[in-house]
């Protein structure tokens, strides 16, 4: 969706210059609060009576460069997923005393692009899609009836990427066999990894995130 700079600041309950120092540390804008080269990417600098301002293509994929907005996912740990009006058949009871494993791992371990994510295997993840140049979010909510929080999320072709990493635990397994059905349920874009496939990142994403129209080359 594309939405102005002012507009996109009210949205975020950023003050019109605390945004403005946003986009500058992201390199979107220069001191002069002109678009960059890479500005340029995702915005264009439009002018109406006499009155200059920028229009962002995808208010989704700025919010998903914001550290500050970033910081927002980081706070939200419970997954509660209320019963689907739909018959797909999904058992989606969690009993009170079953253990997020959200409330386990604190998000402590800082990837390179600033954000705090749960464990190794997602840093080096997250490593990785920063490195490859490729906008992404962490703990994005999808949105759906239910509430449910992705892993990661890319705005260019509104991929989740979800990592299993607690295969020997019974509620884990539960609660990904739910979240699976969701997916399945709203036929979202979904990319699956295990620790073994997270190893070989390199041989695996590029080949599986082509499929959605994203190229890391």
């Amino acid at each position: 969706m594309k939405i102005s700079t002012n507009n996109l600041a009210k949205e975020l309950n950023l003050k019109k210059e605390e945004f403005f120092d946003e986009l500058l540390k992201l390199q979107l804008i220069d001191s002069k609060h002109k678009l960059t080269k890479l500005g340029m990417k995702y915005g264009k600098e439009l002018e109406y009576l006499g009155n200059k301002y920028i229009l962002w293509n995808d208010k989704d994929i700025i919010i998903a460069m914001l550290n500050k907005k970033q910081s927002i996912f980081d706070k939200i740990i419970d997954i509660v997923i209320d019963k689907p009006k739909s018959k797909v058949d999904i058992k989606t009871e969690i009993k009170p005393q079953n253990i997020d494993p959200r409330k386990l791992y604190k998000a402590e371990h800082r990837t390179d692009d600033g954000h705090y994510v749960r464990s190794k295997a997602e840093v080096i993840i997250d490593n990785w899609l920063y490195n490859k140049e490729i906008v992404h979010a962490y703990e994005k909510r999808v949105p759906i009836e239910e509430n449910v929080l992705s892993d990661f999320y890319i705005p260019q072709g509104k991929v989740y990427i979800e990592f299993w990493g607690y295969e020997n635990k019974p509620e884990y397994l539960k609660r990904k066999k739910i979240k699976q059905n969701i997916y399945k349920k709203y036929n979202l874009n979904l990319i699956e990894l295990t620790d073994k496939e997270v190893q070989n990142l390199d041989d695996i994403l590029p080949r599986v995130l082509l499929k959605f129209g994203i190229k890391t080359f």
